[in-house]
């Protein structure tokens, strides 16, 4: 029997980039189905979450996203430009990148190909190799190196944005309904697995639960 576990997931996230090639590399080698669901980062939906954090929260951050990646042997660099813009406004400011990025992956994910997709576009915004990852062709080879059309995935969200944003919108009730709202977060059998440093446990769960290697 497939087992399979829900995904919910930020572009914005360098843990949830961090975090992906792990689960890609799961689901191939293994009887497994994850289940991409899309998020907006927490900047957006919640961006009073950062205005109230002690700054040594910030100045950790920084410090453990570089380590972290670092320890996995994974290129780094924060996006230029960064998926959330921060204007006048703060995280309140128009946002020209991160809705339809996130409703992009909702695409992908319907057409069955959201892990492969999710890998990598957050390859090529947080490696540090691609500046201006928003434009010219390349978010369309990330695409194709996720077995998708990417004019294909494009039209599909410009022509009914708002059914892709209410997806998200369902997304993020799930994922509060079952049990947190970071990401990434993994959910199996009702069970939150939240940061990218529960992959061991969440395999462990899976295990425990007939987890098989592929033919």
């Amino acid at each position: 029997m497939t087992l399979s576990f829900d995904l919910y997931w930020s572009f914005r996230s360098p843990y949830s980039y961090m975090l992906a090639p792990r689960l890609l590399a799961l689901e191939t080698e293994y009887d497994v189905a994850c289940h991409v669901r899309p998020v907006y980062p927490l900047a957006v939906r919640t961006p009073e979450f950062f205005e109230q954090q002690d700054p040594l929260w910030l100045r950790y951050f920084m410090t453990d996203v570089f380590r972290e990646a670092a320890f996995r042997g994974l290129p780094f660099r924060w996006p230029r430009p960064d998926p959330v813009q921060q204007g006048p406004e703060g995280y309140r400011s128009p946002q020209p990148y991160i809705h339809r990025l996130t409703h992009l992956g909702v695409a992908a994910a319907e057409r069955g190909r959201g892990l492969a997709f999710l890998t990598a576009v957050s390859h090529t915004i947080w490696s540090g190799e691609t500046d201006n990852w928003h434009e010219g062709d390349h978010l369309a080879k990330a695409a194709a190196r996720a077995g998708l059309d990417f004019d294909e995935l494009a039209q599909a969200v410009d022509a009914d944005p708002a059914r892709h944003a209410a997806i998200v919108e369902e997304n993020q009730v799930a994922q509060r309904d079952a049990g947190h709202w970071g990401v990434p977060m993994t959910v199996f059998a009702g069970e939150p697995f939240f940061g990218q440093d529960r992959f061991d446990q969440l395999k462990w769960r899976l295990e425990q639960q007939g987890l098989a290697r592929r033919a």
